[in-house]
């Protein structure tokens, strides 16, 4: 007789999640939209080297740096938000850092991101004391609207902090659709980041 060979399991098959993959393709529409700011910006400068010669020298550089250096660092804790997420823990198990959970770190990103955002709006009433407004030359309006639209995506994804906040509270069960959640909300952060590491080399080192 033959020796039958035993049968062989069906190999699984570790699909993405669908909420991932939307906020990627989305994600990738952002690019094309900064893209787009990004090239709008460089062409009001190529037809006007001297206005933004002269009027660039009012930005205080420091002042931005600084505001630059939070955003950035809100990306870390974001992440370490996401870290607690993955091993499925909500909320602290002590006082030490080590020990936070999701929410505390979230928290500290929002926290973070709200200041940059006061930065932003401060050094924009700066400008406008400084006779630099949105209607005030090209520099104004390209300096405006591309800052501008990237503070309205930072205020965005404070709002998505606060409500994947909300919704660790109000889970009687913090599982993977919670996780998940935390995971895309950090995706939109980092990207929200990285376009304003581009800006700042831009608008401020570039001059």
């Amino acid at each position: 007789m033959s020796a039958t060979s035993a049968p062989v399991a069906p190999m699984a098959i570790n699909r993405p999640s669908s909420t991932s993959v939307g906020t990627i393709v989305w994600l990738g529409s952002e690019v094309m939209f900064f893209a787009g700011l990004f090239a709008m910006y460089f062409s009001l400068r190529a037809g006007a080297p001297d206005l933004w010669a002269n009027d660039a020298q009012i930005l205080n550089v420091p002042f931005a740096l600084i505001n630059t250096l939070i955003l950035v660092a809100s990306s870390f804790t974001a992440q370490f938000g996401v870290f607690a997420a993955e091993r499925l823990q909500p909320r602290r198990t002590g006082l030490s850092p080590a020990k936070w959970g999701m929410v505390e770190w979230f928290f500290l990103t929002y926290v973070m991101g709200a200041v940059f955002v006061s930065g932003q709006i401060w050094e924009y009433a700066m400008l406008v004391s400084e006779g630099i407004s949105l209607s005030s030359n090209s520099y104004g309006s390209a300096f405006y609207i591309t800052t501008g639209f990237h503070a309205l995506h930072v205020i965005g994804g404070l709002v998505a902090f606060l409500i994947i906040i909300g919704r660790a509270y109000a889970a009687k069960n913090f599982g993977h659709k919670e996780a998940t959640g935390a995971i895309v909300v950090s995706y939109y952060w980092h990207f929200v980041d990285v376009v304003w590491i581009g800006l700042f080399v831009v608008v401020y080192v570039l001059r």
